[in-house]
């Protein structure tokens, strides 16, 4: 794509997606953070946005420039800026108690970093509960060469989980019962056609087991009654982009939600997916595509016919849908499917598909860890063997039928997707990375991470160890770090290291891709590899918004590094007071 007809997409794309901030002068960008009024078409609240508005603002960078971008809080409370999935000086990442102490009441903090890549990113508060309250935006940089595909347009498609409960009073009420917006609880009518279908012994065992853990198989989605938005905009108020028949269209999918993964389709369209959180992936075309909260993925659609088409983003848990159009015309809609039915989780979720009775805290502090399982190609269980040890190269990813098995679920697991019409779905064993980033080697050692939890008490944490109680973890500056996760809950966590790329283990060898956040399904096990080339202090946490706050997050220093290193970085950036 020529740097013309790049710049024409964007015109394009900030006249009917976004409010598009461009440089007062090269590289000098300013944000205000602001209480707006949000309308969702469901309901209005008085919200958090930058520059006045609740429409999500669309930074666009180049790659190599040197950015400046002042942002003046006018809140009456502390506020911060992350830039999600940048590489940058740890002091600019933005973080409150990691990397800075926040932007004051009423001051303008700026910061400076270099551009160092390309893609589609997005920044957002890593203050309290101002992400889910509002403030989230998207980053667009524009590579230095030529994109590895064709695009036309090139619209930005963010998607976040409004909730009519400001984020604080959901904290609370998830603290006094955790089960307080569960809106699909089973029911007695739910006990007779389970006892019809699969006889009342087995009806009885399951509700059993269920009960011995205080759980039930509906506990997809912590949060419910929420309205899904793109781009700020309710399912009634339908954003809508403009193309022309035979024109590729670049959609920019981000899940800003504060606890919602969304699967996406677009019915009578096959989006080829070019871009995995910001990094080129080896085109691979699908009917659907599940995006976990904080991640981005990048899919080209070539619509023909002169109609319209729905963006249709279901809520994992469908409880809910964001949806759009793309039409030839403003005011055009095509018909928007029906919510399918909900998922129920399994004894697989719970890493307990063979008898097994627990490893999820439920009240005590000893958890033990589930005992891997894969499902083969052929479809051979293989218990006990995880993603590190299987050998990757006789499982036949590409023949895996994925409807039917997806090795990053556990086999039998409830969440395992399933394309609409039986369609391809995407899996995170199709990614492969276009080019490698960095020369493929093996990791210096091994780190465990079990994902743990008390959901009595609504406790989320890492080894069973809650952020304000952990040690951080040290990693020395020029080592490969594999970390190991291990998920004991039966919630999908999606992990998120800052600073660093996170290299997941998909079994392609210096073809895996490279990712800045990697979701963990329940009951299973899952690798990524990092090279430790940023020095300073990161954040590392799970990124749904009250599993972070509730104690799922570690604080990573990176101790060492060249002799000058550390010296370069830059001091914390410049803070006034009467913005």
């Amino acid at each position: 794509m020529t740097a013309t007809s790049f710049a024409r997409a964007c015109a394009l794309a900030a006249a009917f997606t976004v409010s598009s901030v461009t440089a007062a002068s090269a590289g000098d960008y300013s944000i205000t953070v602001d209480r707006v009024a949000l309308e969702t078409g469901d309901f209005a609240k008085t919200a958090i946005g930058y520059n006045g508005s609740s429409t999500p603002t669309v930074l666009r960078f180049k790659e190599g420039e040197e950015v400046t971008i002042a942002v003046t809080n006018n809140l009456a409370e502390d506020t911060s800026i992350h830039w999600h999935g940048l590489i940058l000086p740890y002091r600019q990442d933005g973080v409150p108690g990691i990397s800075f102490d926040g932007i004051k009441a009423g001051e303008t903090f700026t910061y400076r970093f270099p551009i160092v890549q390309s893609g589609t990113y997005w920044f957002h508060s890593h203050t309290g509960f101002q992400e889910p309250d509002g403030a989230y935006g998207a980053i667009v940089i524009e590579p230095q060469g030529r994109e590895p595909f064709r695009f036309d347009r090139d619209y930005v498609v963010q998607l976040t989980d409004a909730h009519p409960h400001s984020g604080e009073r959901i904290m609370r009420n998830l603290k006094l019962m955790p089960d307080y917006y569960n809106r699909q609880q089973r029911t007695l009518l739910d006990f007779l056609d389970d006892s019809r279908d699969r006889g009342l012994a087995s009806a009885l065992d399951d509700r059993s087991a269920w009960g011995e853990m205080r759980m039930m198989p509906t506990d997809v989605e912590d949060l419910q009654g929420f309205t899904p938005l793109i781009n700020g905009m309710g399912p009634s108020q339908n954003w809508t982009g403009l193309f022309e028949p035979g024109e590729r269209i670049r959609l920019r999918f981000i899940n800003s939600s504060a606890m919602t993964y969304f699967d996406i389709r677009i019915p009578g369209l096959q989006m080829t997916v070019v871009q995995a959180d910001g990094n080129n992936v080896q085109p691979v075309t699908v009917d659907e595509l599940r995006i976990a909260v904080a991640e981005t993925y990048d899919v080209i659609v070539r619509p023909t016919e002169d109609r319209a088409y729905t963006v249709f983003a279901e809520s994992m848990g469908r409880t809910a849908f964001a949806r759009g159009t793309l039409a030839p015309r403003s005011g055009m809609e095509a018909e928007v499917p029906d919510l399918r039915e909900p998922p129920l989780l399994t004894m697989a979720d719970m890493g307990m598909a063979h008898g097994e009775h627990g490893s999820m805290d439920h009240g005590s502090s000893n958890s033990q860890a589930p005992q891997p399982t894969h499902t083969m190609a052929d479809g051979t269980v293989m218990q006990g063997m995880n993603h590190g040890t299987m050998d990757h190269g006789a499982m036949g990813h590409g023949a895996m039928p994925m409807a039917a098995a997806d090795p990053f679920y556990a086999p039998g697991s409830g969440l395992t997707p399933q394309a609409a019409d039986g369609g391809k779905f995407l899996s995170y064993a199709d990614l492969k990375a276009q080019k490698p980033l960095y020369e493929h080697r093996d990791a210096t050692r091994e780190i465990e991470l079990r994902l743990t939890g008390n959901m009595e008490r609504y406790i989320w944490s890492i080894n069973d160890v809650k952020y304000s109680d952990a040690e951080p973890i040290r990693l020395r500056y020029g080592e490969r770090v594999r970390f190991k996760f291990v998920n004991e809950t039966m919630m999908t966590h999606p992990m998120h290291l800052h600073g660093m790329w996170s290299i997941l283990d998909v079994g392609q060898g210096k073809w895996n891709p490279v990712k800045h956040v990697v979701s963990v399904a329940p009951g299973t096990t899952l690798y990524m590899e990092t090279e430790v080339d940023a020095p300073g202090e990161w954040a590392f946490h799970c990124h749904l918004s009250y599993h972070m706050d509730s104690g799922m997050f570690r604080k990573v220093i990176v101790e060492g590094g060249p002799a000058g290193k550390s010296a370069d970085l830059p001091a914390v950036p410049q803070q006034t007071t009467g913005g």
